[in-house]
């Protein structure tokens, strides 16, 4: 006799089941790194992020801050702080930035926030990446610690210069 092979279905991935049955409950942070920047930053990447957020079909949650703060550590934000204590309750599955230097350009501090928000089961996404995986956190990571690196060899040697007009070299 012939059989017909019984179809076999797999059950759907993570992903799958979020993207079909959840609805994206999103966090956004937003930040800029000197007082001398434009404090409109701030409203333009939340701006940019809410849309994005509202054509994907979700809501936005939260929106969190930080002004005039470097992206080097993470110790002396408030905002994303306060976006990491709120990712542990399960307040949102989804963070959006306008790019992962936004987050953090110090290598071992991206990779912890990311690798606590896979803890809790949230996606990271960007305006300028997509969807972050751990290929993004290595490679960006690296290019983001190698401008900060950049960035103070030419502050060292802007301050450099100014001392030897006889100019103040700090604060």
């Amino acid at each position: 006799p012939v059989c017909e092979s019984a179809q076999r279905t797999t059950a759907p991935s993570r992903e799958q089941i979020r993207t079909e049955d959840t609805v994206m409950k999103a966090a956004i942070y937003a930040r800029y790194s000197t007082d001398l920047q434009n404090p409109a930053s701030i409203e333009d990447q939340v701006r940019a992020c809410q849309d994005y957020v509202k054509a994907a079909g979700g809501t936005t949650v939260q929106v969190y801050t930080d002004a005039a703060i470097s992206g080097n550590s993470i110790k002396t934000r408030p905002g994303l702080q306060a976006l990491m204590a709120d990712a542990g309750q399960g307040r949102f599955n989804t963070v959006v930035a306008e790019a992962l230097d936004r987050l953090s350009r110090d290598q071992e501090d991206i990779a912890g926030i990311y690798k606590r928000l896979q803890y809790a089961d949230i996606q990271l996404t960007t305006l300028s990446e997509g969807g972050i995986n751990e290929l993004h956190i290595g490679l960006k990571g690296t290019m983001n610690a190698l401008f900060l690196k950049d960035l103070a060899q030419k502050t060292r040697r802007g301050l450099r210069g100014r001392v030897e007009l006889g100019m103040s070299g700090g604060g």
